[in-house]
């Protein structure tokens, strides 16, 4: 690496796992392009994420020796694979699956406002992360009591990443892969169907004129799953804290629910779910006043550039009317998120559901909410009062 550089900053200290998005916002402002062990490079700006994220010739997706579909794919292949599993996010399968979402969002909610528990809930753990589980074992077509596994499964993961613990990570893959395993042949066994069942319906897929392996079928299933739950835990967590802070915004959202999709994802702009994507370049780059050499590490951080004042103008302000093509919520470029249409109809449903069984959400102020440590972002714990 040109003139091996000193860190720049350490993403694992205690100041940025207490205030995220505030270490992130410093980084931008100060040293948008910065050095650490742990992430190597990692760009903080809107311009230079949207470079990085549409230049997949110089910045690869293709960065673990682990098979990633499609998402750790760069063209042709990432071409051929990415019909495939746009095809069960399409607005028919959306649209079909909002009742089932609904009243899962419905029945937890119910069960945390339970007049017995007077108002006080611990978002995070009574409808949060059970939200986000459910939904996602429901549009699998698997069953419910795979949630907890499911749950555990994303945890564990998370608390490996963190540590960079490979040896965990090896096992953890393993798991999910005995779990798909045993699952779909189970379902089959049950009488599932590619109707009913989408891990079933992936076993019917074909790619390059042959059926998907196992292997591949676990890879998408474990980038949804990886993807879906902790993102979703984190939004639901971050809009109902937003909600609990700003009491004109939910009587506003209870007098105009159609404002409820564009809202939740303006919320997610200003306190990202997710917090960084990987790249890896192809050859030499200059970026940002640094210069890369081939085979460098690149962190993209999507907190930091979408709260860029460069983009948006007064970038910590809510507002309804910005430009949604300059939110990175979703990533940008080939790989933006194909789930981005149930991820957004998930996110208005609970949000409708929390303002619908509701008269007014406020934070606990004796229990003040704990952040979540990288790679998760949002709350560990999220105290609201709830009538």
């Amino acid at each position: 690496m040109n003139d091996t550089p000193q860190a720049d900053w350490d993403p694992r200290s205690a100041a940025v796992q207490d205030d995220q998005r505030s270490a992130y916002d410093a980084m931008r402002e100060t040293c948008p392009v910065a050095w650490s062990d742990y992430m190597h490079w990692s760009l903080f700006r809107h311009s230079d994420v949207i470079r990085a994220v549409e230049d997949h010739a110089t910045f690869s997706n293709v960065v673990s020796n682990r098979l990633t579909v499609p998402n750790g794919m760069d063209p042709p292949e990432h071409t051929a694979w990415r019909p495939i599993v746009e095809k069960y996010f399409s607005r028919d399968r959306v649209d079909a699956f909002e009742p089932v979402c609904r009243g899962i969002a419905a029945e937890l909610i119910a069960a945390a406002t339970d007049p017995a528990a007077p108002g006080e809930v611990e978002l995070m753990e009574a409808v949060a992360r059970p939200f986000a589980v459910r939904v996602q074992c429901a549009f699998l077509g698997w069953p419910e009591e795979l949630s907890e596994p499911l749950r555990a499964w994303v945890t564990r993961n998370h608390e490996a990443t963190l540590a960079r613990d490979h040896g965990a990570m090896t096992a953890i893959a393993g798991e999910f892969r005995n779990l798909v395993h045993d699952t779909i042949a189970a379902r089959v066994a049950a009488g599932a169907t590619p109707e009913t069942d989408v891990a079933v319906a992936l076993t019917h897929e074909t790619v390059h004129g042959r059926a998907l392996s196992e292997e591949e079928i676990t890879s998408i299933l474990r980038n949804w799953t990886v993807g879906e739950i902790g993102t979703i835990a984190a939004s639901v967590g971050i809009i109902a804290e937003y909600l609990a802070r700003h009491a004109d915004l939910q009587a506003q959202l209870r007098a105009d629910p159609s404002s409820a999709e564009r809202a939740a994802d303006e919320i997610l702009r200003l306190h990202g779910p997710l917090v960084t994507n990987r790249r890896v370049t192809t050859c030499p780059v200059e970026i940002g006043g640094r210069k890369l050499d081939e085979g460098a590490r690149v962190t993209i951080n999507w907190v930091a550039a979408n709260r860029d004042p460069r983009v948006f103008d007064e970038p910590d302000t809510f507002r309804l009317d910005r430009d949604p093509g300059a939110n990175l919520l979703y990533g940008a470029g080939i790989h933006v998120c194909p789930g981005a249409p149930l991820a957004r109809m998930e996110l208005r449903v609970c949000l409708e559901e929390l303002l619908a069984r509701s008269r007014a959400i406020t934070l606990d102020p004796n229990r003040p909410a704990t952040p979540a440590a990288y790679p998760a972002s949002g709350y560990g714990t999220l105290h609201l009062r709830i009538a």
